[in-house]
């Protein structure tokens, strides 16, 4: 984190660790929500979780949904901007060559693109899928509940380890990020390449060519 960043995440840790939770736990709500939509907090959320827990270890078993809630109320906020502002507002608002790639994305692993970058930690990107599902008016229901799902893994998954390994768990994260990508990653493709194996998912993919040669069959008229 920057030092600035660094400094602010530090006092608000001391605030979350020594509230009781039904103070910290709308608190993150709130900063959930702030940063996954207007605001850019990269691990703050992170830091907080791993914070709480450690000092409260049984916190470990319900306060990671507080920032996962909040998570997806800012997503949805997001969301809801760039799909009423569409492309063009997308396009304006990030590069295109970058919004290019993960719309291609969202073509080729469908709800993989938004999961996978929900499931990871900083430094990878992450609101500009969330516009992108916007502005390609991708299924609200399957939106949310792609993102709460994946939040919740994250947070719970630093929760618990932090209860054994304190704030190294977040040291870990930030020096091994591009492992951790390069891991999720190569298990994506090979469950893809699975999927893909099997009957179920030749099955899926001879229905979607089919469809999309219904839709250019009448052009050819």
């Amino acid at each position: 984190m920057f030092d600035w960043l660094d400094v602010i995440a530090r006092r608000v840790g001391k605030f979350i660790v020594a509230v009781p939770v039904y103070v910290a736990g709308p608190a993150m709500i709130v900063i959930g929500a702030l940063d996954s939509s207007l605001l850019s907090l990269p691990e703050i959320n992170d830091y907080l979780v791993v914070a709480r827990c450690y000092t409260h270890p049984r916190s470990a078993f319900f306060f990671p949904i507080f920032p996962a809630i909040g998570s997806v109320l800012g997503c949805l906020l997001l969301y809801t901007i760039f799909s009423r502002g569409g492309l063009a507002v997308l396009h304006r608002k990030f590069r295109i060559d970058r919004v290019q790639k993960i719309e291609s994305a969202y073509a080729r692993f469908g709800i993989l693109a938004l999961a996978i970058p929900a499931l990871l930690p900083p430094p990878l990107p992450f609101k500009i899928f969330v516009a992108t599902a916007g502005a390609l008016q991708f299924p609200r229901r399957r939106f949310l509940l792609t993102i709460m799902i994946a939040r919740s893994v994250r947070y719970y998954t630093e929760g618990i380890l932090a209860v054994y390994y304190g704030q190294r768990v977040l040291r870990f994260l930030k020096d091994n990020g591009l492992l951790i990508v390069s891991i999720v990653a190569g298990v994506v493709v090979i469950g893809l390449a699975i999927y893909l194996l099997t009957n179920r998912g030749r099955r899926a993919v001879s229905d979607s060519r089919a469809d999309e040669g219904l839709k250019k069959g009448p052009d050819n008229f």
